[in-house]
């Protein structure tokens, strides 16, 4: 057998071996139940909380929404009924070109919901 005298080569480390740290007991009793805890959490729990939070913030956004279309629309219809041109037999044409922006709001609004956007899939449109 050759001898390795001289230079070492790359990748050579001199020296003794070191020695693997000792293994972890086994706790076999103890391993498996928390095993099940741990992921029955990791699947179903904490999906679950998420889902919930993306539920309430996605609702309370909803509701400000509305509540600012509303506002909005009452506020077209005061402007549009103080202006004098609109008096006497014209007074309907306020509230048509507010329920007329309101629908066209409604439908825009309907048009990019989509299931596939709630899927992940529209956000290239």
């Amino acid at each position: 057998m050759p001898s390795f005298q001289g230079a070492p080569r790359p990748g050579w480390i001199p020296g003794p071996p070191v020695a693997l740290p000792p293994m972890a007991p086994d706790r076999t009793s103890g391993d498996l139940p928390d095993l099940l805890r741990r992921y029955v959490r990791q699947e179903t729990v904490d999906p679950l909380r998420n889902l919930g939070r993306f539920l309430g913030l996605g609702i309370a956004g909803s509701l400000m929404t509305a509540t600012g279309v509303v506002l909005l629309g009452v506020g077209a219809l005061r402007l549009l009924q103080d202006w004098s041109v609109l008096n006497d037999s014209w007074s309907w044409v306020p509230y048509l070109v507010v329920a007329v922006a309101l629908v066209m709001i409604a439908a825009l609004a309907g048009r990019r919901i989509s299931v596939g956007s709630s899927l992940g899939e529209g956000a290239d449109r």
